[in-house]
Parts: structure tokens; sequence; C-alpha cells
């Protein structure tokens, strides 16, 4: 590694480190507090217009049961309004390509998938949507949905430090003030960023571009997309959203033209996530804790970083035999940002459920690519999604304590709280329905026509580019190895329920135990009761995300780059 990347991973987790302290009591201001804060005089007026609209019951507290029906009550009309935006976006205004409506298996995979924060496009952004659809139909759901996953993890947060109660706060409440406070004047902020960067801002139609070749003597044009680029690009990466105005995504200059804004979108992906660990320890009155979480994600991030960089700098061995190249795997990369920062970036989305991408996951080594692929099915713990990062993890924190319960031979204890029957079993189905909402498809399509007509490859890579499809539609990332042609009905309804399912099969136990939890008396503290930080607590957490990961993925693991990694490198075949 070059002496410039060494210094950018330092700066990367140094500004994490610098900035979630201010990003998490901010978190606590907004969430707990209900104080005004820095942008109340300008945003507070939005706020309570919004509080009056929903009436004086908006902010009443609710119970775990109620809590949820208002969240999927919430997320089922902004999906069903997005599905109806891109059905009708030929009849809306700021359309200026005139494109057509999207068809009704695409709508809803499209709407399933920014409604569930997964954001998997089957489609190409610059010639399929209008500038309606994707400012009004994708950015709402964008911010709606990377809302309603911190306020997810906010409620569980709650009914770990509540006492004897039956309520974790109102989901209106908690909806509005992460909106109004949080996300919309950071994506303002992050915009104006942009936009001084070379990010392009403007409602429109495509530009017409004189070629400098001719073919048979006639002129070649080029038409070059246009429409409102930065607006999305901030809340796409605040949001860990990941959804691109451009088939390229973060590849395309015009969503990504400089070292400087790959390097912010990487911060932006890690920022919430970062601040909501120190949120978890303010909660608990435990700091420690909370940076001991914080740390766990640190190490795993890490070393699937180094993983992956190693397998992408050395490349195809073969090749390189052929070749004499040095310059590790570069297809499927942008020369701008080289190998390592395609394996930084692709780790970060990865690690969060962004799904943004600088660089084509499918062409990666079979190592390389694996890395991408088992962050999310380790839940995407490693920081994970705005919200739904945190209370995943806490969900393995329970666990762990639970196993550490196990050892000592004592009923285990979580800052107080005794770890009953009920909680483990909720936290196990947790687990399971993200492997089952995987695999389950996965298999399906491997031994269906419709499944494998898809493929553009075939064999170990085939199956990893469906395990990646099914695997980043339940972990709710949106990042594909693209190799596999999902635009076909089947796909497109199949993905969208997988991405549902993931998304809101997984909310109901957290919200459950949140429920749970909440209702428990503290117990004091003993001799034998297990400390949420220092080191021990740190690799019993690491261990067992490791361990639930691997006994749950690594069958098909095996068999889909595992096994094109030793065809790669131990056989005559040249990939």
């Amino acid at each position: 590694m070059e002496t410039s990347s060494w210094i950018q991973l330092f700066l990367l987790v140094g500004f994490l480190l610098l900035l979630t302290r201010p990003m998490g009591s901010y978190l606590y201001k907004v969430l707990e507090s209900k104080e005004r804060t820095i942008f109340s005089p300008v945003l507070g007026g939005c706020e309570r217009w919004l509080f009056k609209v929903l009436g004086p019951g908006s902010d009443k507290e609710q119970g775990w049961k109620q809590y949820g029906i208002t969240l999927a009550f919430f997320s089922l009309v902004g999906m069903g309004l997005t599905y109806f935006i891109l059905r009708l976006q030929h009849v809306l205004p700021l359309n200026p390509q005139h494109f057509p409506a999207m068809e009704p298996s695409l709508a809803f995979n499209t709407a399933a998938s920014f409604a569930s924060n997964t954001n998997w496009q089957n489609y190409a952004g610059e010639s399929t949507l209008s500038h309606f659809s994707q400012m009004v139909g994708l950015t709402f759901q964008n911010f709606a949905s990377a809302a309603s996953g911190i306020a997810v993890a906010a409620a569980l947060v709650r009914g770990i430090v509540r006492k004897s109660v039956r309520t974790i706060g109102n989901f209106w409440n908690d909806l509005i003030r992460i909106t109004i406070h949080i996300l919309l004047p950071l994506s303002f902020i992050l915009t104006i960023f942009f936009l001084s960067q070379g990010v392009i801002q403007n409602f429109r139609a495509d530009v017409k571009a004189s070629c400098l070749e001719r073919s048979s003597g006639q002129e070649l044009v080029q038409y070059i997309p246009q429409g409102p680029v930065a607006s999305q690009e901030a809340i796409k990466v605040l949001g860990t959203n990941g959804g691109g105005f451009f088939n390229a995504n973060s590849a395309h200059p015009y969503e990504n033209p400089t070292p400087l804004t790959n390097f912010v979108q990487m911060l932006a992906i890690f920022l919430i996530p970062c601040g909501l660990t120190r949120y978890l320890g303010l909660m608990t009155g435990n700091k420690k804790h909370g940076w001991a979480v914080w740390s766990a994600m640190a190490f795993l991030f890490l070393s699937s970083f180094s993983i992956c960089w190693t397998a992408e700098s050395k490349g195809n061995s073969r090749y390189q035999a052929l070749s004499e190249s040095s310059g590790g795997n570069m297809e499927g990369k942008e020369v701008r940002f080289g190998v390592f920062n395609s394996a930084l970036y692709a780790t970060v989305t990865t690690s969060a459920s962004c799904g943004a991408v600088n660089a084509m996951h499918d062409s990666f080594t079979p190592l390389g690519g694996l890395m991408p692929m088992l962050n999310i099915q380790l839940g995407e713990v490693v920081f994970g999604g705005v919200g739904s990062g945190l209370y995943g993890m806490l969900v393995f924190v329970i666990l762990a304590v639970f196993i550490a319960g196990l050892m000592v031979g004592r009923t285990p204890e979580y800052l107080g709280k005794k770890i009953e029957a009920a909680d483990v079993k909720l936290c196990v189905f947790y687990v399971l329905v993200s492997a089952i909402v995987i695999l389950a498809p996965t298999a399906w399509a491997a031994v269906s026509r419709w499944g494998m007509a898809g493929l553009n490859n075939h064999g170990p890579h085939g199956l990893s580019e469906i395990l990646y499809a099914f695997s980043s539609a339940a972990g709710n990332n949106g990042s594909a190895f693209a190799g596999l042609s999902a635009n076909t009905p089947a796909y497109n309804t199949i993905l969208g329920l997988v991405m549902l399912a993931g998304r809101f099969l997984l909310i109901v136990p957290v919200l459950a135990l949140a429920g749970n939890l909440a209702a428990k008396k503290v117990v004091p503290a003993g001799s034998g009761s297990f400390p949420v930080h220092g080191t021990t607590f740190i690799v019993l957490l690491v261990g067992t995300i490791i361990i639930v990961g691997l006994l749950t993925f690594f069958p098909a693991l095996s068999l889909g780059p595992v096994v094109e990694h030793f065809l790669m490198t131990r056989s005559g075949i040249l990939f």
C-alpha cells in the first residue's frame, strides 16, 4: 500500500473518531431531550406544522405494537405513492426526456427497494426515470426509510434503558424530529459541498454533444444526461440508501467527481451509524459500552477491508504471470480511484447497508468479492445502515451476553436487565429470518429456469451472482454482482418481496425485544455481572458475530467464491 493510501485510511478512521462524539451527542439531543437545536430557527416552523397536521396525539407514548403498526402503515403508504409515481411518470411534470411509465413488476421492485432502504436498481436511472420520479418518488423514500431505521434503533435503546414501563416512544415524533433536525440540514450542507466539487443540479433535458469522430462521413453525437443529482447524492450517502441517479452510481463523474468527494462520501456513510454508538452510551449512562460497540465495529471493518484490499492488490495470479503486470486487479474499476479506493469504498458501502458503488463488485477477485458479500451476510452490523446497524448489533450484544452467562453458569444480565428465554428467542428469530430470506430464494433460483435465465456466468461465479443478489436484497444493501440480469418479472417480484421481508420481518422482533426489555426491572450489578465494555466483551461480541455468520453462510460461500478462488489459482483455467 502506498503512503498516500495509508494516510487516507488513517484520516477516515480518525475523522470517524472525532465526529462520533458530537454526532452522538446531537442525536441524543434530537431524540430524547426535545430541546431546540441549532436548526430550530430555520426548520422549527416546519416541525410545528407537521405536528399540528398529525394532531394532538402525535407525541403520545406508544407500546411496541403501536409503534410497529404506525411504522408499517407509514412505510406501506409511502411505498404505494412511490409505485404510482413510477407508473404515472409519463403524465407528471419534470419529464423533459419524455420517459414512459415504468413496467409494473419493475415499479413494484423499485418502490419496495426504496421503501425498505435497499435502493436496489434493476434499471439505469438516467434512461428510465424522470426528474420528478428521481426527486420526489425516490428521494422522499431516501429520507423516510433512513429516518424509520434510526427511529427503530432509538426505540430499542429506550427499551434497554427504561424500567417497568410498556412504552418505547412515539414513531411520529421520532420520524419528524430525525428528518427535520438531522437528515434535512445535514443533506443541505452536503449538497452545497457536492455542488462546489462539480456534482450537477439542474432540471435540464439531456445535452447533445458532437463527437470528434465520424462514421461513414456522418457526425456522431452523444447525449449527456442531466438532472437534480447533488441533492439526491447527499441523502443517498447520509441515509445509507445507495441508489444512484446514474446507472454507474458513484463511479460516474457527475455523482463522484473528485478524490475529495469520494472520501467525503465514505465518511458520510459511516457518520450517523458511528454517532448512534455514542447515543447508546449516553442513553445507558455507560459511555464505555458505546465505545466498546464502536470498537467491535471498527475491528470488523478494518479486518474486512484488509482482506478485500489484499486480494484486489494481488489480482489474478495467472493473468499476472502471463502479462508481467503488478498493478493489481483493475477490471471494473475507475482509474482515478484505483485498487485502494475501490476496495475501501466497497468495504464501507457493504459494512453499512448503503449499496453505493464506485467500482463493479462483479469484477473483483473471488476473495475480494467475498468480503463485501460476507459483510452483508453478517447482518451489516459493522457500523451498518442508519439505525439498522445499531439494532442489529444490539441483537448480537444480547446473544453474546447470553453466551457469557451460560459460560459462568448464571442468568445473563445486560445493563441490569435479566436476559430471559423470550428475549433470546426473539434474537434467534432475528438471526434465522435473516438467514432464511437469503438462502431459501438463492437455492430456489439456482435450480429454477427463471433464476438461471439471468446469468451471464455459470459455475461458481454464477452462484455467487445469485447469492449476492439475494444477500443484498435481504440485507437492504442494494449493491450487486451486475453480471446477473435481474430485470425480469420473476426476479423483480421475488427480490422485491425479499427486500420487504429483510426489512420489516426483522423490525418486528427488534420492537418486541424493546417492549420486553422496557417492562423489566433493573437488577443491581453484582460480582457475577458480565461487564459490557473492555477487551473481553469486544472479543466475545466479535466472535459471536463471526461464528454465527460463518456457520450460517460458509457452506454457500464455499460453493461460490471459495471454489472460484481455487479454480483461479490452482488450475489451468484463466478467468
